[in-house]
């Protein structure tokens, strides 16, 4: 899984690269919140975007080695396990955003490529919507495999009442999940029905109140291990 996301990293730095020798050398480069283009800028520009994606994707590698390499230093096999799961689902998050990002970079250039070559005032291709139908697209895969994940400072529900112990940390990733998955639905419809500005709009509230309900379970849950703790 690492080599996929490396993959299709460096695809996305590549495919910049070749497309950006057909491409005029002054393209859109900044939309206002209607879509007029209000920023033309060098083509070379659209670099930056694929330099971000290896940089993440070299990031979710160092976490990914971090736990592997747990794992064979692993002495008892329940932490092996939880650092091999880990790893997994850390390599699932990689790939996932890895092509996230590269797709949305696809639509971008050739936004771009048209517009230049049309001299246009207005957005192609509304770059607000694409992403945030794959952001939600992100969310309901990530959200089927957030359950899978074991306690770790990098992925999941990651608080002090959802880290007391492996119950609440289950129980509190399980919910998180559930709610990941109906931001991610919710987020998709209401993008193909609204404008993009109202669809980052409610996306950024699914996302508050699916947060807010995620910590009020988990520290319920919390609050029950502790007193289950307190009358042993």
């Amino acid at each position: 899984m690492k080599k996929i996301m490396w993959i299709i990293s460096i695809l996305s730095l590549v495919f910049t690269a070749v497309v950006l020798l057909f491409v005029p050398d002054s393209v859109p480069m900044h939309y206002d919140i209607t879509g007029e283009i209000d920023r033309w800028g060098s083509k070379y520009e659209n670099l930056l975007f694929p330099a971000i994606i290896l940089l993440m994707s070299l990031l979710w590698h160092l976490f990914i080695s971090y736990y592997e390499k747990k794992s064979n230093k692993a002495s008892v096999e329940k932490e092996r396990a939880e650092a091999l799961s880990n790893a997994k689902v850390m390599k699932i998050v990689g790939v996932s955003m890895a092509s996230m990002f590269t797709v949305m970079q696809g639509f971008i250039l050739y936004s771009s490529y048209v517009e230049a070559n049309s001299n246009a005032t207005h957005a192609y291709i509304d770059i607000g919507k694409v992403s945030c139908i794959l952001v939600g697209i992100i969310f309901i895969i990530l959200g089927n495999f957030m359950p899978k994940t074991k306690m770790n400072r990098v992925a999941g529900v990651r608080v002090s009442w959802s880290m007391y112990n492996d119950t609440t940390w289950m129980k509190s990733n399980r919910l998180g999940a559930v709610a990941m998955i109906i931001v991610g639905v919710l987020t998709i419809i209401t993008t193909v029905f609204t404008k993009s500005s109202i669809a980052v709009i409610m996306l950024i509230i699914y996302l508050l109140v699916a947060t807010v309900i995620t910590l009020i379970y988990s520290y319920k849950v919390y609050k029950k291990e502790l007193d289950k703790s307190n009358n042993l």
